[in-house]
């Protein structure tokens, strides 16, 4: 099998399996109950939390956990405190996990508006600009593109919000950039920043919401009161710890295992093109995240040249896993001719990917899209 579709999920590490199952077996405890075994989970709790606070640079802030990216990014923008009516500005190419809260403080009376993306996916900074009022309240960028890579200049526009609204918030969805690029918390100036683990070879089921010291923020779940009230329910302490391992491997293979990838993307672009194939490259390769490609193949449905790859054990993605059961925004968004728009297959790699792989990968895709060329023009 060969598996590029990693910006949907990753295989967990080994070194991270090893600690959730140690954890599971020896660490079970509540660690919000009295007795010593219960204080030492919370300890490799509060560790966990130092070593994700280190790798992202979040000093001055505090990092909550809590169980995956969607929910952080429905704390972000439900939770916050926003003057009722007061502007929202959101990128048109957000995962569904903003898209969808954005529109329910819509129906609530909110101004929310969406800023357009260029080609590419990335957000259009001129056109960002333009929406930018004193009345602004709150901001959410992603910081890379889960369906094309491309990395939006997050410090700059953080940036220009404050610029225009002080009191303004910046969220930043970070969930595709943690461990393809370089994450620096401090130095991008955004007040919440969400953190997924099972895009960085870590467990399902746990993420992590950034907020920025004096950031006002309610609770999303109420309860008995855990990570200091930010988020209540008993703590997956060992899913937690191996969070924090996958993120301490990730950081330290950070630079090889990242050009590894871009080798990979480069050369599986490189091969793409020269197959004669009738596609269109929408990855700005040379300054996305190194670890996505996405094409748009003409004539074929992308869903349809999915379901051939698969039987040739070969594991793409057609955009957001969390929206495969409909069709995807980026098919309006990206401006695509009516013989493309159809078929955006994305291809995301990991450490596991190997080039050799690259060649099979070419040929599949010349072979079974022009089988389904043919069978369209019968």
């Amino acid at each position: 099998m060969i598996y590029l579709d990693n910006a949907a999920t990753t295989p967990i590490y080994d070194t991270a399996l090893d600690v959730l199952t140690e954890a599971n077996r020896e660490r079970w405890f509540n660690a919000s109950a009295l007795y010593k075994q219960a204080s030492d989970e919370s300890v490799s709790i509060r560790s966990a939390r130092q070593t994700l606070s280190g790798i992202l640079r979040a000093s001055g802030g505090e990092i909550y956990f809590l169980s995956g990216g969607t929910e952080a990014d429905n704390t972000a923008l439900m939770c916050t405190r926003k003057p009722k009516g007061s502007r929202i500005i959101v990128g048109e190419g957000e995962h569904d996990a903003v898209i969808n809260p954005a529109k329910v403080l819509k129906e609530q009376g909110y101004d929310v508006v969406f800023a357009p993306i260029r080609p590419d996916g990335s957000v259009d900074e001129e056109k960002f600009a333009s929406l930018l009022t004193p009345e602004v309240s709150l901001v959410s960028v992603m910081h890379v593109s889960n369906e094309t890579g491309a990395v939006n200049d997050i410090k700059k526009l953080a940036s220009m919000t404050k610029k225009a609204a002080p009191t303004a918030l910046f969220h930043s969805d970070g969930v595709q950039a943690f461990g393809k690029v370089k994450v620096d918390l401090r130095a991008l100036g955004v007040d919440l920043y969400t953190l997924s683990s099972h895009k960085i070879h870590g467990p399902k089921g746990i993420g992590a919401l950034y907020v920025a010291k004096g950031t006002s923020v309610h609770p999303l779940v109420y309860g008995g009161g855990q990570e200091k009230g930010f988020r209540s329910g008993t703590e997956n302490g060992p899913a937690v710890e191996a969070f924090a391992a996958a993120a301490e491997r990730t950081a330290k293979t950070f630079d090889a295992i990242n050009a590894k990838k871009r080798a990979y993307t480069l050369e599986l672009k490189r091969a793409l093109l020269a197959s004669g194939m009738d596609l269109v490259v929408i990855t700005d390769t040379e300054k996305s995240a190194p670890h996505i490609l996405t094409v748009a193949f003409g004539g074929v449905r992308g869903e349809v040249l999915l379901h051939a790859l698969e039987k040739r054990g070969i594991l793409v993605g057609v955009g957001s896993a969390c929206s495969s059961h409909r069709e995807s925004r980026f098919k309006t968004l990206l401006g695509l001719d009516e013989r493309h728009r159809d078929g955006i297959v994305r291809f995301s790699v990991s450490e596991f990917n190997e080039e050799s792989e690259v060649p099979v990968v070419a040929e599949a895709c010349a072979e079974e899209a022009k089988k389904l060329v043919e069978y369209a023009r019968k």
